[in-house]
């Protein structure tokens, strides 16, 4: 025979706790990705506009890298 369980009453406020239990560790490193990547693209500019779209870049730098790493894999 099987023994009756109780259920509990789930709160909301539980269910948000748990779902929201990030460690940001991928913000981190985009967030330093990105800073290095806009010291090089302003390193590297030789005008305003240009710099300007160096932090452009710099804001989507992962895009660069995969499609870079997808070139070099051949796919």
């Amino acid at each position: 025979m099987k023994k009756a369980t109780k259920k509990r009453k789930v709160k909301k406020s539980d269910v948000l706790k748990k779902g929201c239990n990030n460690s940001g560790d991928g913000g981190a490193i985009y967030g330093l990705g990105f800073i290095g990547a806009v010291i090089y693209f302003i390193s590297a500019a030789t005008g305003f506009w240009v710099g300007v779209l160096g932090v452009l870049k710099a804001m989507v730098w992962p895009v660069f890298l995969v499609y870079e790493l997808f070139k070099f894999l051949g796919m």
